[in-house]
């Protein structure tokens, strides 16, 4: 179990240079003790694998020497001076003495500079106890400084707080460096720098800015690497140091960050990224990293509620009686209705062993395949597309492969804001000299950022994605780019040459696509031309490609272009959906398609449904459930009556809004397992309190096919662990589920799955994380997919002919909408919005061209509105040349804006994933709210009023026992 004591990891001083087994060793010995290690390595690293801890404060592991300190220096034999051993690579044949009395008299020298400009107040400062400066003190033998406070210091400056979550006090600062290099290396923001020189020298944020308005992104990674409290966390500071720590996974987005959760007691003090965490390698973003206030929220709803209708107060009730109500409910229903009348929504916000357990029970004790979940709405295509293509439903390789690319494709995808942490690594590689294609209608920060600019930016007008992908496969195809002997060893001969035959035909050409696409023919062809020929090639791919009508088309689309030029099955190469959610990929493994069993196994197939109906003693259906848009139609139809829907807000996140809205209030009994009343709790009859990540066990699945555990650091809030939630339900239905901990759970998984047969909580212990598929075939999992052969054998090219979606400009609507997200807020916002993160982002906007908003009379900040055929609502105006003239874009992270209903229900022709990526719109000065959104004040204030209610009667009900 890896819970611990509060100890500081150990810290080598300098990052590693190769491995033992794949680079040149290097013998040399160091205070009479030999010792090889790989070529570059630097001698303080040296020492510290051999067990010798060399002095250190601008040294770390996470970044490259420095050697500024001074405190490292070390004896040389055959070498004038004392040079710092962070900076000096080790030689054959080196004799380095770390102890003389030369070195403690210079290191104790250097300690004495030190503290001679540092307050003394180690007793009540908040890193006692975890503070380098102090740590080294007590090394190097400190006993008294000589040299007083008079004279110029800088004791009286001033500290920043501005930054929520931490504070900048410069009055502590021995200027090292390590904030500086850590956002430039590790976050790649360059938002840090050293201003002055000599005495002057002083960390600044930007041009002499606060820490809030300057250009830091709050990853956190400066207070990391302070070796003092001159950055420090706000939490620290308030509750002091933490006792003892659990190491578990981030609940935010598909990167899957590993993080040690540093607690007092019940209470988390603060999370730190986990130095081994396979997934962040020890860095964070300003979600995983401070945004988890919302836990301990006060709107939170920590006890079970009950209604008839929507227009009733709430009724708090005991687990009991909750669970009693929802099963009497949905057996009412099924024996008017059928069956088939009731549902369920998994969520990819819970663990595999949670969403496991609700398409049990739908399959189970529902005795129907209605149950579906968020993956519908944004990678469904992902799992169709590489399914024909390749085999398998998930991307291809490790986060870690990035750093071997040559050329990077971004399409679709601003993983700045959406997966920072992957994207800092991506900056570390571009930085180093990968190339960058970027497709995206919008310039996103990494088409131009510090040190970084791509070769190419391809600004495809949304809804042109497969006309494009064509296009550049149409390049490689006539200029004779192809990886001839990779496609004729690994692909289908008779697919490949019909889809060479198509997409060499002219009117796929980047000169007969251009006025389709927006994009220049030239610039096409360089960008198909530079991943062609450049190297390594990657592709990585977010929801600006699959949620299009033609979403599915797009990945194969994408598949196709990797197939042709050998970029699949090694490191540096491959196909990578960037998921949005923590267990986008997790939901999906877990069968949570109406269609398939888990593993992605049709439930019409035979032995595969035999194997569950063996296992769980019941009778599964063969034929597909409804789907979550199939679900709306069928409850506005009449036959589709009760919906359990668990840690999913379908009314937020949904497109057209109004449409789910008018669909759940046609249902009699709805379930929402939640820990707000979210949008879509205001329609329920049932509120079940749901536990966050923080208090549960389990596991989640990136977008790396990677597993973690998930543990508990606190016991649940609200009584119950969501997968025990479940339980109580299937078994109040009838029908038994017997867990003792979901650890159990995952031994099922692993009975029932072959891509998870090898997986066990104590394999993920022993080695932190793993990669499906792992089994007999890979018992330590699989990092890189489709090595020697694909999945399904044969590689399969698929035609991918480009069809315009129905939803284009008119007269009426002239441009066209589309959605994404930012750094600080997080989907539909239930979390970030109750945390100091709205102090960047307090409400979604509408980005316009100058352009656009110059031929409509539109100043920045103006409200504006916004309409489509689905709907109107009101956003504020931010002008910005970010967007091309034409396009408009905002994000849907808080309910009042009505993201959502505009967006249309269009689809992906293959999986109904919605077309939130393309909107026909018009946009016009307004200076009121929308009907829409005045409707939505009004029924907020009822439900609002609904809840208070129920708080009033219940402390009444205190009160006269």
């Amino acid at each position: 179990m890896l819970e611990t004591v509060i100890k500081r990891d150990r810290d080598l001083g300098t990052p590693a240079r190769g491995t033992q087994t794949d680079a040149r060793l290097v013998t040399l010995t160091i205070d009479g003790q030999e010792i090889s290690v790989p070529e570059g390595t630097s001698v303080m690293r040296a020492a510290a694998e051999a067990g010798i801890n060399i002095p250190k404060l601008c040294a770390t592991d996470s970044l490259e020497p420095f050697g500024s300190c001074r405190l490292c220096l070390v004896q040389i034999e055959g070498r004038r001076g004392y040079p710092a051993s962070c900076t000096t690579p080790v030689e054959d044949g080196m004799v380095v003495t770390t102890e003389t009395p030369k070195l403690h008299d210079l290191r104790r020298g250097v300690m004495e500079l030190y503290i001679s400009d540092h307050p003394l107040d180690c007793l009540t400062c908040p890193a006692n106890g975890d503070c380098e400066l102090q740590d080294m003190a007590g090394v190097v033998g400190l006993r008294a400084v000589r040299y007083g406070y008079e004279g110029a210091n800088h004791l009286k400056d001033q500290t920043d707080a501005s930054n929520p979550y931490f504070s900048y006090d410069p009055s502590k600062c021995i200027v090292c460096n390590r904030c500086v290099r850590a956002c430039e290396e590790t976050q790649g923001t360059f938002a840090l720098t050293i201003s002055g020189k000599g005495f002057a020298s002083r960390v600044t944020a930007g041009q002499n800015q606060s820490f809030l308005e300057s250009d830091c992104v709050s990853c956190g990674a400066c207070v990391q690497a302070c070796p003092t409290s001159t950055l420090q966390e706000k939490s620290v500071i308030m509750m002091g140091q933490a006792e003892h720590s659990v190491i578990t996974t981030c609940a935010y987005c598909g990167v899957g960050c590993g993080f040690k959760a540093e607690m007092k007691g019940q209470e988390v003090v603060r999370m730190v990224p986990w130095k081994d965490g396979q997934a962040n390698r020890g860095h964070a973003c300003v979600k995983g990293r401070f945004a988890w206030g919302y836990t301990t929220h006060k709107e939170r709803v920590l006890n079970p509620m009950i209604r008839k209708n929507i227009t009733d107060p709430w009724r708090e009730v005991s687990w009991e009686e909750a669970i009693a109500y929802t099963a009497s409910e949905f057996r009412r229903l099924q024996s008017t209705y059928g069956r088939d009348s009731i549902g369920g929504i998994t969520s990819s916000r819970c663990t595999n062993e949670e969403t496991w357990l609700v398409q049990k029970l739908v399959r189970a004790a529902f005795g129907t395949n209605n149950v579906d979940t968020c993956a519908r709405v944004c990678h469904s295509p992902t799992g169709y597309g590489l399914k024909q293509t390749l085999g398998e439903s998930a991307g291809t390789q490790t986060f870690d492969s990035v750093m071997h690319t040559d050329v990077v494709v971004l399409m679709g995808s601003n993983p700045s804001s959406a997966h920072p942490v992957f994207a800092s690594r991506l900056k570390r590689r571009l930085r180093q000299g990968a190339r960058l294609i970027v497709i995206d209608p919008r310039r996103i920060e990494l088409v131009n950022s510090p040190h970084i600019q791509a070769d190419y930016h391809l600004p495809v007008r949304p809804g042109t994605n497969v006309a494009l992908l064509t296009a550049l496969a149409h390049v490689i195809v006539t200029e004779n780019l192809v990886a001839e002997d990779f496609v004729a060893q690994r692909c289908e001969a008779k697919a490949f040459n019909e889809w060479r035959d198509f997409v060499a035909r002219p009117e796929n050409s980047p000169e007969a696509t251009a006025d389709i696409t927006g994009v220049p023919a030239a610039d096409v062809r360089g960008a198909a031309r530079l991943y062609a020929t450049g190297g390594n090639g990657s592709i990585y791919y977010g929801l600006g490609v699959t949620e299009h009508s033609q979403g599915s088309t797009a990945v194969m689309a994408i598949a196709n272009l990797a197939m042709a030029t050998a970029n699949i099955g090694r490191e540096g190469v491959g196909v990578n959906p960037m998921r949005g959610q923590n267990n986008v990929q997790g939901s999906c493994d877990m069968g949570s398609f109406p269609h398939e069993l888990p593993g992605y196994r049709h439930v019409s197939d035979n032995a595969a449904r035999a194997q569950f109906e063996a296992d769980w003693g019941v009778t599964l259906q063969p034929e597909p459930g409804l789907r979550i848009p199939n679900m709306f139609e069928a409850a506005l139809g009449g036959s589709f009556k009760g919906l359990y829907c668990q840690g999913e807000d379908i009314v937020q996140s949904d497109p057209n809004t109004q449409h789910v809205a008018a669909s759940l209030a046609a249902m009699e009994c709805i379930v929402v397992q939640d820990l707000f009343l979210n949008e879509t709790a205001k329609y329920a009859h049932v509120f079940l309190p749901g536990s966050s990540f923080l208090e549960k066990d389990g596991t989640f699945t990136n977008a790396e096919r990677r597993i973690s555990r998930v543990r508990k650091v606190m016991e649940p809030r609200n009584g119950m662990a969501d997968w025990e939630v479940t339980v109580a339900l299937s078994n109040a239905l009838g029908y038994p589920m017997n867990y003792a901990h979901p650890s159990e759970i995952m031994d099922e998984i692993a009975r029932l799955t072959p891509t998870f047969t090898g997986v066990t909580y104590a394999k993920l212990d022993q080695m932190g994380s793993l990669q499906w598929p792992c089994n007999e075939s890979a018992p330590d999992g699989t990092p890189i997919m489709h090595i020697d052969e694909f999945v399904r054998g044969k590689g399969k090219f698929m035609i991918t002919k480009y069809i315009p979606s129905d939803e284009r400009s008119t007269r009426k609507f002239p441009l066209l909408l589309t959605t994404g997200r930012i750094l600080s807020q997080y989907n539909v916002g239930a979390q970030t919005r109750r945390t100091h993160n709205v102090a960047w982002h307090s409400e979604d906007v509408l980005e316009m061209h100058p352009q656009d908003a110059e031929d409509r009379g539109v100043s920045e900040g103006d409200w504006v509105g916004v309409q489509s055929r689905s709907g109107e609502t009101v956003l504020r105006a931010t002008l910005t040349d970010r967007v091309q003239p034409g396009v408009v874009y905002t994000t849907f992270h808080f309910p009042e804006s009505g993201a959502n209903v505009v967006t249309t229900d269009n689809s992906d022709w293959a999986t109904n994933c919605p077309e939130y990526k393309v909107t026909a719109v018009q946009v016009m000065r307004v200076s009121q709210p929308s009907e829409w959104q005045r409707q939505w004040s009004r029924f907020t204030d009822i439900q609002q009023k609904l809840l208070r209610e129920r708080a009033r009667e219940t402390e009444a009900a205190l009160v006269s026992k």
